[in-house]
């Protein structure tokens, strides 16, 4: 879907050619395409102001139908994500006006503080990822995504940028996976349906895949995870993933969050925004996405993954309020709140993943808490880890894909708000406050003396309204997160 080529933008055919334009610099060494610009700027209409846009149709200097400037304001304010936004809110209107063909040219990035791969690679994963629909439920589709992509560069880079083409095209695969199972309303994925699904995709790209059942994961021992799958009709599921590079010598672990549906089990939520608990795996796709995506680009780190998948609902057999239950580990956990799930499936996959897989280090993704969105709001994500390293990663990953993380304190001393007077832990604070701390406390108790880092992402899991290159729903958060770490990664001993 995405193409290069070295061309003079103004001799290419297409439906829509698109001119990245700054108000204070020019971006465009090729003389036709500044003089373009050039007389664009000249109207009163625009200047080039962030996201201000005009169309120019049929110019009889260029061989495109109609040609889209649009705006991204002073070139001292433009990042990474500036030209990712740019693409994302193009590709969108061109998706309205029922186009097939995009052609971007790609600026000269030195105003900009860039270098041509981070300039090309913004412009190709926000193009690529807003040409996305998820319409699989309605009868009349409305729109189409596009045909074709396409970025101009100047003779000589092409074949310098196609490798680039390659990795955008595979992590964004990714992210558009995770984004429709997060999406995907809860009846089409319950757990057993879901680890199918995923370990299909999964094996088709040559990971090894293996599903532990419910009567597996009662061999293990995995009693923290079964009981809030307890109170469903569907039972629980543990999908483990792996990825072995021949020449790598250091192992991650990955775990991601995988509540199918989550209705607070005994402790029911409210019925106000239920509906959206639908998203409460989006940690599990997250990571189920990036291992996906990994498998293509095949980087030299050696990734393991467990995704626990269950179904939180209140039943005769479900678990209650002041049960106490036996984790992997063989820690004991008195149940508080059963809405405080999300916790008691990671602690077993994660604590299976170490004693198994021995990696050098943990990472796990899940929709925890609403303490953190209180905290960091809808946009952000919070990190916590006792390793600083891996925190300092994480937060480079962040700053490279603009899924922001900001790290959180875990002071040791709120591990005594866990305490329990009749078993090891309690997986529910005895304070209302800080309540995203207690929960990656509770989950540090688990992770044995491994490098640990927990990304808190309720926030960013999902939009209610459209961003500039994803759609409402699922967004995806984490796939490009976990992808850059792992290409990035340095080992931390």
């Amino acid at each position: 879907m995405l193409n290069l080529t070295a061309a003079d933008a103004t001799r290419v055919a297409t439906d829509l050619l698109c001119v990245p334009v700054c108000e204070d610099e020019s971006l465009h060494a090729a003389a036709e395409v500044a003089a373009l610009v050039k007389r664009i700027q000249s109207l009163p209409e625009f200047s080039g102001k962030k996201d201000e846009t005009t169309l120019l149709y049929d110019a009889p200097e260029t061989k495109a139908r109609r040609i889209l400037f649009a705006g991204l304001g002073p070139a001292g304010k433009v990042d990474a994500e500036s030209l990712r936004s740019l693409a994302g809110r193009a590709v969108a209107r061109a998706i309205e006006m029922k186009l097939k063909r995009v052609h971007f040219v790609v600026p000269t990035p030195e105003p900009l503080g860039l270098s041509l791969p981070e300039a090309a690679a913004a412009l190709m994963e926000g193009a690529r990822l807003a040409n996305h629909i998820f319409d699989r439920y309605r009868k009349e589709k409305k729109h189409s995504p596009l045909n074709r992509i396409v970025f101009v560069v100047k003779k000589g880079a092409a074949s310098r940028l196609k490798p680039l083409v390659t990795k955008v095209e595979a992590v964004c695969r990714g992210t558009l996976a995770a984004r429709d199972w997060v999406t995907t309303p809860s009846n089409d994925k319950r757990p057993d349906a879901l680890a199918a699904d995923i370990a299909r995709r999964a094996r088709r790209s040559k990971l090894k895949v293996t599903v532990l059942d419910e009567a597996a994961l009662k061999r293990l021992k995995c009693g923290s995870l079964l009981s809030v799958a307890a109170g469903s009709s569907k039972p629980a599921r543990m999908v483990v993933l792996e990825y072995r590079h021949p020449g790598a010598k250091e192992k991650l672990a990955l775990v991601g969050k995988g509540v199918t549906f989550d209705t607070g089990g005994i402790s029911l939520k409210p019925p106000a925004g239920m509906e959206d608990m639908k998203s409460d795996m989006a940690g599990a796709a997250a990571v189920a996405g990036a291992m996906l995506t990994i498998a293509e680009l095949k980087p030299a780190l050696n990734v393991v993954a467990a995704l626990p998948l269950v179904e939180n609902m209140p039943s005769g057999s479900a678990t209650r309020p002041g049960d106490i239950v036996t984790s992997y580990s063989g820690k004991t956990i008195e149940i508080g709140n059963t809405d405080a799930e999300g916790r008691l499936i990671l602690v077993d996959a994660i604590a299976y993943l170490v004693k198994t897989a021995k990696p050098h280090a943990v990472v796990d993704l899940a929709t925890l808490t609403g303490a953190c969105v209180m905290a960091l709001g809808e946009r952000i994500a919070g990190v916590f880890s006792p390793d600083d390293r891996l925190a300092e990663a994480l937060l480079a990953s962040s700053g490279a894909t603009h899924e922001r993380c900001w790290r959180m304190p875990l002071p040791d001393d709120y591990r005594d708000f866990m305490k329990s007077d009749t078993a090891d832990i309690r997986n529910l604070s005895s304070t209302r406050w800080g309540g995203a701390i207690t929960a990656a406390l509770f989950i540090s108790a688990f992770v044995d003396n491994t490098p640990w880092a927990h990304v808190d992402i309720a926030g960013p899991a999902s939009i209610s309204k459209k961003g500039p290159y994803c759609g409402v729903g699922g967004t995806g958060f984490g796939v490009r997160l976990l992808c850059d770490l792992i290409e990035n990664w340095k080992p931390l001993s």
